[in-house]
């Protein structure tokens, strides 16, 4: 319980300390990659349902999601985080949840390729 307190406390430092330099490198990866016209809506709205709610993805926005890359996911994560209306949510939970959604669908699009 203890390392949950520490992890947790790190979580928050981390988000409170960086935040700043957190928008522009989030907005940054954002518009380079043009990852927000890449992803379909349906899959967006999935993953923000999944990941800030309660729902699941498919497989086939799994499948986008890892397409685009785990710099495009946890970016988009953070930058949502940093919206004030998101602002009474845990951003520790948050993050363990986008991490627990990434780690799913990295999972499944690997059981679903053809092997070597």
């Amino acid at each position: 319980m203890a390392s949950l307190n520490v992890y947790s406390a790190l979580v928050v430092l981390f988000l409170t300390c960086g935040a700043a330099l957190a928008t522009k490198e989030n907005d940054q990866i954002i518009i380079e990659t043009n990852c927000e016209t890449k992803m379909g809506l349906p899959c967006v709205l999935e993953a923000f349902t999944r990941i800030f709610e309660t729902g699941s993805i498919s497989n086939k926005c799994c499948g986008e999601r890892v397409g685009l890359g785990k710099v495009f996911h946890s970016a988009l994560v953070k930058r949502t985080l940093e919206n004030p209306l998101f602002k009474d949510l845990s951003p520790a939970t948050i993050i363990a949840k986008s991490i627990q959604t990434w780690n799913n669908c990295l999972a499944l699009i690997d059981s679903l390729s053809p092997s070597a």
